[in-house]
């Protein structure tokens, strides 16, 4: 089976990206960040269950294990364990050989911590590990932080790889076979673009509840028309090139035109697109969560968080971690996306003879 080869021109743009520090440093940090919020591998750290428990000669692995009650290691309950609790129980006894071992944030994104006679929102405590403190309601700011990344993240990858795909479609049959195709295909993107997206959200928020499966929906189907205007334009310039010319001469299918020579020089110029498309789709969701027409409570999301730092501005802690990890994710999407078009621009680095 014959793997599809790197061409030389794609290997000196990813040197070029590489050398352009601050957008190779902004994708490093970018890649760990969704490595360490996979699914799987994010509950390693911000989880409300142990990783490892040791009780009585036998090891457990809760996080990615089986369900515990509090029987199975000695409480009177028989809803999930309280790990917390059992890492205090065992430290009482200190001989017993049982211990527990908890991941960094010890909560998840829906637990209510309390302390009796206190009520939150509560500033950060390093001695109950809440390192961004507490919400209104006892909930931990980073573990909501943490999970809001990853929806918000996972939205805006699957929006992207979405659109692009229908954008690309769409796009490359109007510009490549035209006539009646790109005409009807023009007239039905004008009028699409004129409904207004924010009005088609607030009437299925009100009628159903809203998901991430149906905000994605609605997200892909007002989305996709933009990237077909690009796509059009680039492949009506690759179709008049003598390389496409020379391809039917030779006896080449539209098909063959399309996948072999059209798609291959067009997407290295859309690639630069797609790290601004993900940075879109995450404002534009955190705004909707904002605004109360996004994810349904209680999903962590930074529109929610924000929303719950604006009205407890007493509590300066819950708009700053929110504010503060969108600005920073944001910031390393936006450069990346810069990176990437000055390390494609074909202006700046083809040289004509």
């Amino acid at each position: 089976m014959n793997f599809p080869r790197i061409k030389p021109l794609t290997i000196k743009k990813l040197k070029r990206f590489r050398a352009i520090r601050r957008g190779y440093v902004s994708f490093l940090l970018f890649c760990f960040l969704l490595l360490v919020s996979f699914w799987g591998v994010g509950e390693c750290f911000v989880n409300s269950r142990a990783l490892v428990v040791k009780y009585e000669g036998q090891i457990y692995f809760p996080t990615h294990g089986a369900f515990h009650p509090g029987t199975d290691f000695g409480f009177d309950y028989d809803y999930e364990t309280n790990y917390r609790d059992l890492k205090k129980k065992f430290a009482e006894d200190p001989d017993g050989g049982n211990w527990v071992l908890l991941p960094i944030v010890p909560y998840n994104a829906y637990e209510n911590d309390f302390v009796e006679g206190e009520y939150g929102p509560k500033p950060p405590n390093f001695e109950r590990r809440h390192f961004l403190g507490t919400d209104n309601t006892g909930r931990d700011i980073l573990a909501r932080l943490f999970y809001g990344f990853r929806y918000a993240v996972g939205f805006a990858l699957a929006y992207m790889l979405i659109v692009f795909v229908i954008g690309i479609a769409v796009g490359c049959a109007m510009g490549y076979f035209g006539g009646s195709i790109d005409l009807f295909g023009q007239r039905v993107i004008e009028i699409w673009q004129n409904i207004p997206f924010l009005y088609i959200v607030i009437i299925v928020a009100s009628i159903v509840r809203p998901t991430i499966g149906i905000l994605l929906g609605i997200f892909v189907v007002f989305g996709w028309t933009s990237m077909t205007y690009y796509m059009r334009t680039e492949t009506l310039r690759e179709k008049s090139r003598d390389y496409v010319a020379s391809a039917k001469v030779l006896g080449a299918s539209n098909w063959r035109v399309i996948f072999r020579h059209v798609l291959p020089n067009t997407i290295s110029i859309l690639v630069t697109f797609m790290p601004f498309t993900v940075a879109s789709a995450i404002a534009s969701l955190t705004a909707l969560d904002f605004l109360g027409f996004g994810l349904p409570v209680p999903t962590p999301s930074w529109g929610e968080l924000l929303q719950r730092g604006v009205q407890n501005l007493n509590a300066p802690w819950i708009v700053t971690s929110a504010f503060g990890g969108l600005v920073v994710v944001l910031l390393l999407v936006t450069f990346i996306g810069e990176a990437i078009r000055e390390a494609f621009d074909p202006k700046k680095f083809t040289v004509y003879r």
